[in-house]
C-alpha cells in the first residue's frame, strides 16, 4: 500500500516573507494576543477591532488571502453591532485586500484574480451604499473616494467616476435628483429671437 501524502496547503504568506522579523512581525504578534482576550469575552465592537487589526497586520506582509479572511470574520461581528459606520470601514478594508490579492495574483492564477476582484466590487458597491448612512458626511465623501479609488485599480473605470461624481456633489452641496433640474436650457439659436 503506498504512503498516502498529506492534502497540499498554501501559505498564508507569499515566498520570503513567512520569516521575516521586524515591526509588522511584532505587530501581528500584539494583534493575535489582543484578540486573544477579545475572543474570551466575545464583545462586537472588541471582535471587530481585534480582527481588523490582525487583518491589516497580514496585508502589511503581503498575506491578502489572510487578511481577508480575517476581514470576513470583523465585517460579521461588525453587523451585529448594527452600526453602518463600522460595517462600512471593514467593507473599505475588504475591497482593498480583495484588489490587492488580485495584483499579487495577477496572470499566474487568473481565476484566483478574477474571483478577487468580483468579491472587490460587490463589497465596493455594497459599501457605497452603506455609505449614504454613515454618521458624518465628510466621512462619507471619503468613503466614496476610496472606494472609487479601488474600483479604478480593478479596471472599473465608469463606476469609480460615478462614485467620484457623488461625492463632488456632496462636498458642493448639489443634490443628485435636482442636478439635472437645475441645468441652464440651451439658448435659441442665433437669429431666433422675436
Amino acid at each position: 500500500m503506498p504512503a498516502q501524502r498529506p492534502a497540499p496547503t498554501r501559505s498564508l504568506m507569499p515566498d520570503g516573507a513567512a520569516m521575516l522579523p521586524g515591526i509588522a512581525r511584532t505587530a501581528l504578534r500584539e494583534a493575535a494576543q489582543a484578540l486573544d482576550v477579545a475572543e474570551r469575552y466575545q464583545h462586537p465592537l472588541e471582535m471587530c477591532l481585534a480582527l481588523a487589526q490582525v487583518a491589516r497586520c497580514y496585508r502589511a506582509l503581503q498575506a491578502h488571502e489572510a487578511a481577508e479572511s480575517y476581514l470576513g470574520q470583523a465585517l460579521r461581528w461588525s453587523r451585529t453591532l448594527g452600526a453602518a459606520d463600522q460595517a462600512v470601514e471593514i467593507l473599505c478594508l475588504l475591497t482593498e485586500a480583495g484588489c490587492a490579492l488580485a495584483e499579487q495574483s495577477g496572470s499566474a492564477d487568473s481565476r484566483r484574480a478574477h474571483a478577487a476582484l468580483e468579491r472587490t466590487r460587490d463589497r465596493a458597491f455594497e459599501a457605497a451604499g452603506l455609505a449614504a448612512r454613515v454618521a458624518d458626511p465628510d466621512w462619507e465623501i471619503k468613503v466614496l473616494l476610496r472606494i472609487s479609488d479601488v474600483l479604478d485599480r480593478c479596471g472599473d473605470h465608469d463606476d469609480a467616476v460615478e462614485l467620484q461624481s457623488r461625492a463632488m456633489r456632496l462636498m458642493y452641496g448639489v443634490p443628485a435628483a435636482t442636478e439635472t433640474a437645475e441645468a441652464p436650457a440651451p439658448s435659441p439659436p442665433a437669429g431666433a429671437e422675436r
